[in-house]
């Protein structure tokens, strides 16, 4: 089975999909630092190559990506273009809207960046009333994952960016935007309000990375990719059953 990808795809091609039902698989990314070993667009890199495989997996149409998020925490990095939630969620809603007029029957978003969360809860909720099934997916099993495959530690639980979980993920999908010769660890010392408030990650971490990024190898990213692809799929088979897709 293979994707359809919007971005290599005819209409007519894309309309006999349709008319046979098929999903959609739509990614979300940002454009955001991710210290000096990385590409602003890592997040929207991450997400796209992990919906390529899914999409591939669910033989769906592969939407280009949103390449911008809610990434205000990390605006005070030169570089970093954030959109507010409120212009995200309506992105989302538009594209979910033209799906269902074309007669999609269903959308998988994979989320590749954690300020996304919010607007995409409230699009799924839009476009699931309106009539479009949505499942949306953080990338499941990661923290296990990343736990049993990786041999440094998260700068915080469950909290990966820049780090060996994204470099590795990076050298999996875009080997071309890494840079391993500049990377280099940091384990900033959180506040303790962190994560109860809003606060700029420049203010205690001036490199932007969280963790030590230099144990990451391509090897590590396949493995990261294969027990979150799988665990995604586990998910959409379930979601599909509910709705009869």
């Amino acid at each position: 089975m293979s994707s359809a990808d919007f971005s290599r795809t005819p209409w007519v091609d894309v309309a006999k999909r349709i008319e046979d039902g098929t999903l959609a698989v739509l990614a979300l990314g940002a454009c955001e630092q991710h210290g000096a070993h990385l590409p602003l667009t890592t997040d929207t890199d991450m997400a796209h190559g992990i919906g390529k495989r899914l999409a591939d997996e669910l033989d769906a149409l592969l939407l280009p990506p949103i390449t911008y998020g809610d990434a205000w925490t990390a605006s005070a990095y030169p570089g970093t273009i954030s959109i507010s939630p409120r212009t995200l969620q309506a992105m989302m809603e538009d594209i979910g809207h033209e799906l269902l007029r074309m007669g999609v029957q269903g959308l998988v978003i994979v989320n590749g960046h954690f300020g996304n969360r919010e607007p995409m809860l409230l699009a799924a909720r839009t476009l699931t009333k309106a009539g479009l099934p949505v499942c949306h997916l953080d990338y499941p099993g990661l923290e296990r994952f990343a736990a049993e495959i990786c041999d440094s530690q998260p700068a915080g639980p469950g909290f990966y960016h820049a780090d060996e979980v994204e470099t590795a993920i990076m050298l999996a999908v875009a080997p071309e935007g890494v840079d391993m010769e500049r990377a280099e660890p940091s384990y900033p010392s959180l506040p303790p309000t962190f994560g109860s408030e809003p606060m700029q990650f420049r203010d205690f971490n001036p490199s932007g990375v969280f963790g030590d990024p230099r144990p990451a190898t391509a090897a590590k990213g396949e493995a990261l990719i294969a027990g979150i692809l799988g665990e995604s799929l586990r998910i959409v088979a379930a979601w599909r059953e509910r709705h009869g897709i």
